[in-house]
């Protein structure tokens, strides 16, 4: 680092991109919770067709897509923000409501704690309960804001929407953001609780399930007075966050909703056929409601096994802490074909293993 970065950044520990450089083409990418499909051909041509307007600027309050989302989640315009990414609504999300501190699970998804950290914002862990967000836990974070991954990352699990409502309500001076990356892949979504409760917000993404990754797009759902919040911040520091291609491919990929739906519903099937030939290879696996299955070997490490695939040039996310899942691997649900080999390669694995260790017997 340079002489003139400023000191308290020293510490930073960025988010791990490790798993998404440029060497990594040719592998069968299974570690990112991309999807395995391409966007929608309407995203794609609406896309095109906004390029030959780059000239001007885009819009700044995405009018187009609010009224979009307002009409397929029952929401106002008004009630909706816009971030490159949902990371920067998560981003907006800390530096305008978190002066109490945050708290968000142990194990859950790695950004919200380097998010704390880049701004300076005490917080702190709940440890999950046999892998899973126990809302009894939850009774009192004393007025910090808190953050729920519904479905859990890395798990993959999800809690009910009694469950959401019972964190909710028992924690009425703390903002709770419901983090639902994943939610199309099987949890219900909890956007009705923006119109319930006052402190209610709610994060969505194009990443996972309509094949955005690369245009990074999110969006958040609260009530009119936290969103003129969230875009008072927004305004201040980037009111021309979303770009007009961007905007574009996704307004293209809600009108699309028949292509995101059975992408999903291909995914959802081979997301269960995978976790039941991984079980009768001794496998456990964790309940997913995700694009993504959680999963450990009861002879071979985590780490082996990611080490292992690697060579064979499929990619998969180890994570090596905490220790308590460090013989976990998180695998993306890739296309059946993909998944295919992903299981054929396991097995051999699994048999290298068997006749190493029968050899030493």
């Amino acid at each position: 680092m340079s002489r003139f970065l400023h000191k308290k950044y020293n510490p930073l520990m960025p988010y791990d991109t490790s798993g998404e450089v440029e060497s990594m083409k040719g592998y069968i990418r299974l570690n990112t919770n991309e999807s395995p499909f391409p966007p929608s051909p309407k995203a794609i041509a609406y896309s095109h067709e906004a390029s030959l307007g780059l000239n001007y600027y885009s819009d700044p309050e995405c009018r187009l897509l609010a009224e979009k989302i307002s009409e397929l989640n029952n929401v106002k315009p008004s009630e909706i923000v816009f971030g490159n990414g949902s990371d920067e609504i998560l981003n907006f999300i800390f530096t305008a409501f978190c002066e109490k501190g945050a708290a968000f699970p142990n194990i859950t998804y790695s950004f919200y704690k380097i998010l704390a950290k880049f701004h300076e914002v005490s917080y702190i862990t709940v440890p999950l309960k046999n892998f899973m967000i126990s809302p009894s836990y939850y009774r009192n974070v004393k007025g910090r804001t808190l953050l729920i991954a519904n479905p859990n990352a890395p798990t993959g699990i999800a809690l009910t929407l009694s469950e959401l409502e019972e964190i909710i309500t028992s924690n009425p001076e703390s903002l709770i953001v419901i983090d639902e990356a994943y939610v199309d892949f099987g949890a219900e979504s909890a956007v009705k609780f923006i119109h319930e409760y006052d402190n209610v917000i709610i994060t969505r993404t194009f990443s996972k399930s309509r094949s955005m990754a690369g245009a990074r797009l999110g969006w958040c759902m609260t009530n009119e007075e936290i969103a003129n919040d969230i875009k008072k911040i927004k305004n201040t520091v980037t009111p021309y966050n979303i770009n007009a291609m961007t905007q574009a491919a996704g307004l293209g990929a809600l009108e699309d909703e028949e292509y995101t739906r059975r992408n999903i519903d291909i995914i959802c099937r081979v997301r269960d056929n995978v976790k039941n030939r991984l079980i009768e290879m001794g496998f456990s696996v964790l309940n997913s409601s995700a694009n993504f299955l959680f999963v450990k070997h009861e002879a071979i490490s985590g780490e082996k096994i990611f080490n292992s695939l690697r060579k064979n040039r499929i990619m998969i996310r180890h994570f090596s802490s905490p220790v308590s899942i460090s013989d976990y691997n998180r695998i993306t649900i890739g296309t059946p074909e993909q998944m295919q080999v992903l299981l054929e390669v396991m097995k051999g694995i699994i048999e290298n293993e068997r006749e190493q260790h029968n050899a030493k017997d």
